[in-house]
């Protein structure tokens, strides 16, 4: 028997190499090279061509050309996809699929260990289960007493979805192919595997080949197929990238497991849009939607003025966010200054803290620096950067801002306040939240959303002109 041929595929970027090396010579990642067997021969493709026949071209190269089955269509003449969806009982988990669950999808979750995937697909398909639908919970970590345990604190205990314990692929894909229900969950994808494959579980080979037929599985049958995946410390899927390729959907699951609130961030739907995400607040039984979501994140302060402490509005998907920035400055001992952000990046903290330096004359160059984003969000909005900004000179002055005063604004590299998208939204949504002043970018067209409410605005060029409202 031939020995089987192997390459090195990249999990960082999906590059493959002939043989392994320590560093990746396209992306540039160490130790990110996995052994892989070589392809073989995939019986669910179509064949694309037909009518193979040997041809000599220019120069006498025998080249080989085909019919092809189908010609080029204008676009204007394809018809449109109607694509049907179905709710899952879930609002919140809706809203991130794009309105409901498409037949025949491809979903992969992912998330660290005990966020709480497993129990939002157990609801998910409890629910589903409640409408009639055949559901098919396929555990691979746990056994089904396991699982009954769970569903029972979650409430389904009596309701009629399936649990089937198993990590061979080949008899999932008989069971899902004999029941064919509307959706799968697979819990995890990490631990099945491909008898003819003799790779570990868990190793790239077995995820390429179990991922790739779970998806055509899903294509040729019309049953959903939700994968839940494991993550690296990173916080990144663990395997390699060809398994987000594949999937329809990737979504994460975040959230810090000291908080009661959790996010479902989606970063790719072929069937709808990214930008959305869904929030929920963990409980004893399990998982609650947040419809209204915007003062989730604050709390009330006694203080008046409290110094380092500036609220601003982040816009996640169609949500506005209200939230907390917390900044600290203390003097610095001996050595390099610290600077330490927390739910904020890192680099953008460390540019604000150079504009506040040479912009705005603040000295911080001798003092340790301190950012909280509180509630265990992750803000990736440039609009935050002048919150920020204010928080840290608010706290260096040790003058603080008004409880009922909201920051937006995104900050240049001159100091100056640049516009953000959605203004209008964002104030609505203050005001009704009962702030009472903003701070905000001069608009210079007469319509950009500021004068859609009553707030009293403080509309600032430069960070100096912000710098000067503390006190």
């Amino acid at each position: 028997m031939a020995k089987a041929k192997t390459f090195y595929l990249c999990r960082n970027c999906g590059a493959m190499q002939p043989k392994w090396v320590g560093k990746c010579p396209d992306c540039g990642a160490w130790d990110a090279l996995d052994e892989m067997t070589k392809a073989t021969a995939d019986p669910h493709r179509p064949k694309a061509l037909t009518g193979l026949r040997e041809t000599v071209g220019p120069g006498g190269r025998r080249m080989v050309t085909a019919d092809l089955e189908m010609e080029p269509t204008a676009i204007a003449e394809i018809p449109p996809l109607e694509i049907p969806r179905i709710s899952t009982g879930v609002g919140e988990f809706d809203r991130v699929l794009g309105d409901g669950l498409v037949p025949g999808s491809a979903i992969l979750l992912g998330g660290e260990p005990g966020i709480g995937k497993s129990t939002l697909l157990l609801q998910v398909l409890a629910e589903l289960a409640k409408q009639g639908q055949e559901v098919l919970y396929v555990t691979s970590e746990e056994s089904a007493q396991q699982t009954q345990l769970r569903a029972r604190r979650l409430g389904a205990g009596m309701s009629s979805l399936k649990v089937y314990a198993e990590t061979n692929l080949e008899k999932i894909s008989a069971r899902i192919q004999k029941l064919r229900p509307t959706l799968v969950v697979i819990d995890s994808v990490q631990m099945i595997y491909q008898p003819e494959n003799e790779s570990a579980p868990g190793s790239a080979s077995q995820l390429r080949d179990c991922c790739t037929e779970l998806v055509y599985l899903a294509k040729a049958s019309g049953t959903a197929v939700c994968l839940i995946g494991h993550v690296t410390k990173e916080g990144m899927l663990a395997g390699p990238k060809l398994i987000e390729h594949i999937v329809d959907t990737v979504l994460y699951f975040e959230g810090d497991t000291h908080h009661d609130h959790r996010v479902v961030r989606c970063v790719k739907n072929r069937f709808g849009t990214t930008l959305e995400l869904g929030l929920f607040r963990m409980t004893g039984h399990g998982l609650e939607g947040i419809s209204d979501s915007a003062n989730l994140l604050l709390e009330a302060h006694d203080i008046a003025k409290p110094a380092g402490s500036v609220v601003t509005a982040a816009l996640q998907g169609s949500r506005v966010l209200l939230v907390e920035v917390q900044a600290l400055t203390v003097d610095a001992g001996l050595g390099n200054a610290k600077r330490k952000v927390t739910g904020a990046d890192s680099g953008r903290v460390a540019m604000i803290i150079a504009v506040l330096e040479k912009r705005a004359g603040l000295r911080l160059v001798d003092k340790d620096v301190f950012v909280n984003v509180v509630g265990g969000i992750k803000l990736s909005d440039p609009s935050a950067d002048a919150a920020i900004a204010l928080a840290i000179a608010s706290a260096h002055m040790n003058k603080g801002l008004a409880s009922d005063t909201i920051v937006l604004g995104e900050l240049g590299l001159l100091g100056e306040f640049r516009p953000i998208a959605q203004l209008g939204q964002r104030l609505i949504e203050a005001e009704r939240l009962g702030f009472a002043s903003a701070i905000v970018p001069k608009v210079r067209t007469k319509s950009g959303g500021v004068k859609l409410t009553t707030l009293q605005m403080n509309e600032c060029r430069v960070i100096d002109q912000a710098v000067a409202i503390l006190g």
